[in-house]
């Protein structure tokens, strides 16, 4: 079966790490110079997180999800207070093992479709130990490593 691993961490809300933020955005286009300075912070915690008690950070392992440009190391965001809805990025629970993919529900099955095309869809079927466990609101990356 093709897996992309996960290991889970609680989010932790206790801590608080204001950093300067620019709050007018940061252009992609030319450079402007009203922005030569910070004017505010920002919590990480507040601004990624809207579900502190059903909120979790996993640290990927695997490629599964690669053409979603999700890489392994990366960290996720994931949210188990949410609805699950059709095309949603989700930690699943299958057969002992956790798994990232695109869900695609149908009226009788549910597919995880992985974003790599070496992997092939799974088809959940009654026979699976299988839980939609959490959906991945955002993702972490560390643009220097590659």
């Amino acid at each position: 079966m093709n897996k992309t691993n996960l290991k889970i961490h609680p989010s932790v809300q206790s801590l608080k790490l204001s950093l300067p933020y620019a709050d007018g955005g940061i252009k992609a286009g030319f450079p402007s110079p009203a922005q030569d300075y910070m004017e505010s912070a920002i919590d990480l915690n507040k601004e990624l997180i809207k579900h502190p008690a059903s909120t979790f950070y996993g640290r990927v392992k695997g490629d599964s999800m690669i053409d979603a440009n999700v890489h392994d190391g990366d960290i996720l965001v994931i949210d188990k207070s949410l609805e699950p809805q059709n095309g949603d990025m989700a930690v699943c629970f299958i057969d002992g093992e956790f798994t990232i993919k695109y869900i695609r529900l149908e009226k009788d099955v549910i597919w995880l479709e992985p974003a790599n095309e070496n992997y092939e869809p799974i088809k959940v079927t009654i026979e699976n130990d299988f839980l939609i466990w959490g959906i991945v609101t955002y993702c972490i990356q560390n643009k220097r490593r590659r």
